[in-house]
């Protein structure tokens, strides 16, 4: 099924939403949340299953999907944890500015807890104050879980995975780092992530979902010029699953977690990008020069991802950059 939050209060209004994306119908008398639903997710699931059949069998039935209408499916989350998983991505980072990378990194994860109170909507402006921040966008494929017990084991975590969607988990490249200089992770330079209009569950992937990794080309856009369409599913170092337990090592994972697969990335270079850092490492180790600029005011991120018969799965993140004056 495919559910979506549409804007109304601190944490959307639940709703469900037809296949091809064109209908919904209200959830709230089962769920006024996706929170809420998340909350009791295997006593609710059955029933959000229920009307999206009921939805699905009546053409004629519900109201019109407007995408725009849309805040994340999580408006806010009690966790956000990213990680790193296409390690190539990583590898061609520190190759570019002449680091060697760990041996240690194919085996162990990176993760960052990223800020979760305040996620953008998925059609939303990307509001900052200064161009020279070095404005990034970064296409990502995430996952929702319901509670996940500390210390859980890889091969255990893939069926607390509820819901899967896309990110835009914007980047501020020039602010990183100093951050990281102080040894203390990312903040200021990871500002508020926008996800797509509508989560799904993992059986409406088909064969492209195996349990750990969807395999579909994640398409990401800038200024209505393809940026890149790596596979999700190739070159994915730590799966879902292995992400999972890498986050609830020592801690427990409430329900309503969202863990990103961190930005899709193949080794393949006639894939693309899926951020302009990656494409910006390119042109240095082949050219020795970065001519790729960051992200400006007025320009437009757009990313989707389509089912092997050209249907858009998730809805379409499509944002603007925008100059924002700080408010008091």
């Amino acid at each position: 099924m495919k559910l979506a939050s549409l804007k109304q209060g601190r944490d959307g209004r639940l709703v469900i939403v037809s296949k091809d994306l064109r209908r919904y119908l209200d959830a709230n008398d089962i769920a006024p949340t996706l929170q809420a639903g998340l909350d009791d997710w295997d006593k609710i699931a059955p029933q959000l299953q229920a009307r999206y059949d009921q939805l699905q069998s009546d053409p004629s039935s519900g109201e019109p999907f407007n995408e725009t209408a849309c805040a994340s499916p999580l408006p806010r989350a009690y966790q956000w944890a990213d990680g790193s998983a296409y390690v190539n991505h990583v590898e061609l980072v520190r190759k570019a500015r002449g680091a060697e990378m760990p041996e240690s990194f194919w085996t162990d994860p990176l993760m960052y807890q990223g800020g979760s109170d305040a996620f953008l909507g998925p059609r939303d402006d990307i509001e900052m104050e200064d161009e020279a921040w070095g404005i990034d966008f970064e296409a990502e494929v995430a996952v929702i879980t319901d509670d996940v017990p500390m210390g859980i084991a890889a091969e255990n975590a893939g069926k607390h995975i509820k819901l899967v969607m896309l990110v835009n988990d914007v980047s501020l490249r020039n602010l990183i780092p100093g951050e990281l200089g102080k040894g203390f992770g990312f903040f200021q330079s990871k500002p508020s992530s926008a996800f797509s209009p509508v989560a799904v569950t993992p059986d409406e992937l088909g064969d492209a979902w195996d349990g750990g990794k969807v395999h579909l080309p994640l398409e990401t856009y800038l200024n209505n010029n393809k940026i890149g369409s790596p596979d999700a599913g190739v070159d994915m170092t730590f799966d879902f699953p292995a992400l999972i337990a890498h986050a609830a090592k020592s801690r427990p994972l409430g329900a309503g977690a969202i863990i990103g697969s961190g930005t899709v990335s193949n080794t393949d270079r006639s894939a693309g990008s899926c951020c302009l850092a990656e494409v910006r490492m390119l042109e240095k180790i082949e050219t020795g020069e970065m001519t790729t600029p960051f992200m400006r005011f007025g320009d437009k991120v757009r990313i989707e991802m389509n089912s092997r018969d050209g249907q858009s799965i998730f809805g379409t993140i499509e944002q603007k950059v925008k100059a924002y004056s700080p408010r008091e």
